[in-house]
């Protein structure tokens, strides 16, 4: 949508749940021609992030956890590119686009929704064999990677590789570790009956947590429970441990224990984007985040940054409920959509003059997916696990899902998985889609050396006629050199190159005969 110069430009950064929220109410609540709207994002699309355990499981197909923000942005200005510098004392914006050169992007309202990224410790071996859970190309990745194993451990006879394939590590106990604990267990369950040569002792689940406890969002006793569900299923909890490396798959833990993986899964905690948050001018707190008023204006309660807007995990929004740790809201789902549809009505009422309102959300509870048919829901001293908190977990998230249109892929795979079974086909290789084209694709064959063309021509020329050759080019000028190719081809055309020695060349007198045909 190309910009109206008369009217104000508002630059949404990030289109995660807050940006895409915030763009999708100010297109409800915006008179036509009332401001224009701008959303840069790298990514073409919004994640869903409370499916990608599912995702990781193959209940739920990846491309319906994302929501295209082209497809249900229609009023919005969309533009596939990162922002890497905001200089908001003179509002412009730097806009790095994936082709092409950086270029400033003018804006009267800023409203940053960058998200959130994996935050992680400089251990050795992580960076180079962990995944996160932040994203939906992580999720296709450990779930191919989960049957690539299997695939590959059926083939080994029982030892330590075979149980290195076979053995998945996630670092972190929060809700996201623990959903993707429990998902890729239950998935693990569901496939052995397709591997006769595997048992269910072969599979080994490691989950470790730096804390005494699992799951801070529920209660103690609550998340007890969890730990007696997931100990039932096979799985192994590390409470009070640390991973202090990963070099080379073997996660050492502060226990001195060591376990070899090959594949490893990092959930142990967020920061907010640091590229958004250190490439610009606005205030940030002591935890790396945009520091934001309850009314979701970006400055304190003393000072306001007038045309400046932040929400969701890369904020720290007060928590007016009391329930926020550090007195701010946690970094969730609930609070970013919520923040995201508040700041799009605020961002309407000061373009009219009127006062913003403060974000006020008491959380009503929480509910995770511990794999299939498991589940676990808390809301205040009411605790629902089991079978009924799974199906509580889907109704919730089918219905939170943006868009009739991206609930009714997910409620529809849902309801063939019902009757099909989950989804176990490997795409591994499509993370290298052109290996069997590359392997039989033909090539030219590689050109001969120049020097090695005069070389071959001695061979099979004696020395007698190597005399008369010299004497002949001593005669001639240079302006005839071109001669001296044509003198040549008798000596190709014997084919010398073909004999195993220079001896075995042809009898001296048969290549005067050929020069002279």
């Amino acid at each position: 949508m190309p910009q109206n110069s008369t009217v104000p430009r508002i630059l949404i950064v990030g289109g995660g749940y807050a940006g895409f929220y915030t763009a999708w109410k100010l297109e409800k609540h915006l008179r036509k021609g009332e401001a224009d709207v701008t959303m840069v994002d790298p990514l073409p699309y919004m994640t869903y992030q409370p499916f990608l355990p599912e995702v990781a499981a193959g209940s739920i197909e990846a491309r319906h956890a994302v929501v295209p923000h082209r497809r249900h942005l229609k009023r919005t200005n969309v533009i596939t590119a990162k922002i890497t510098g905001i200089d908001h004392a003179n509002k412009v914006a730097t806009i790095t686009p994936p082709v092409g050169a950086p270029y400033e992007f003018a804006y009267d309202q800023i409203v940053v929704t960058a998200g959130a990224v994996s935050r992680t410790f400089p251990i050795p071996g992580i960076a180079d064999n962990a995944i996160g859970m932040k994203t939906i190309e992580e999720a296709v990745a450990v779930r191919d990677r989960l049957l690539t194993n299997f695939d590959q451990a059926a083939t080994l006879p029982p030892g330590p590789e075979r149980d290195r394939l076979l053995t998945v590590v996630v670092v972190g106990g929060g809700f996201a570790g623990i959903e993707a604990f429990g998902e890729l267990r239950s998935l693990a369950s569901s496939l052995l009956p397709m591997y006769p040569q595997l048992t269910f002792d072969d599979t080994h689940f490691h989950l470790i947590e730096a804390m005494g406890r699992i799951m801070p969002e529920v209660s103690l006793e609550t998340s007890k429970w969890v730990m007696k569900d997931l100990a039932k299923r096979g799985a192994y909890i590390h409470l009070d441990t640390q991973v202090t490396s990963a070099v080379d798959g073997n996660v050492e833990l502060s226990t001195g224990e060591v376990i070899p993986s090959d594949l490893i899964i990092w959930t142990a905690g967020v920061m907010a984007n640091p590229t958004v948050v250190r490439g610009g001018d606005l205030p940030v707190e002591e935890r790396g985040r945009i520091q934001t008023r309850a009314d979701l204006r970006v400055g304190t309660d003393e000072d306001i940054v007038e045309g400046a807007w932040a929400a969701g995990d890369v904020s720290a929004v007060p928590d007016l409920s009391g329930g926020g740790v550090g007195g701010y809201c946690v970094p969730n789902a609930q609070h970013a959509v919520r923040q995201a549809k508040l700041m799009a009505k605020n961002i309407v009422a000061v373009l009219r003059g009127e006062e913003p309102k403060d974000y006020f959300h008491k959380n009503l509870g929480a509910v995770a997916g511990l794999g299939l048919y498991h589940g676990v829901f808390q809301s205040g001293k009411l605790a629902i696990k089991g079978f009924p908190a799974w199906v509580a977990h889907r109704g919730y998230h089918g219905l939170a899902m943006p868009t009739w249109e991206r609930k009714w892929r997910v409620l529809w795979g849902w309801w063939n998985n019902l009757w099909l079974g989950r989804d176990v086909a490997n795409l591994h290789a499509v993370q290298n889609p052109r290996y069997v084209f590359e392997e039989f694709a033909a090539r030219p064959r590689p050109a001969a050396p120049a020097s090695a063309a005069p070389e071959k021509a001695d061979a099979g020329t004696s020395g007698a006629e190597k005399t008369q050759a010299a004497k002949a080019d001593a005669a001639k000028s240079p302006a005839r050199k071109p001669a001296k190719a044509k003198a040549a081809k008798p000596a190709k055309a014997t084919e010398p190159a073909e004999a195993p020695e220079p001896a075995e060349a042809p009898e001296p007198a048969e290549a005067p005969e050929k020069v002279r045909s």
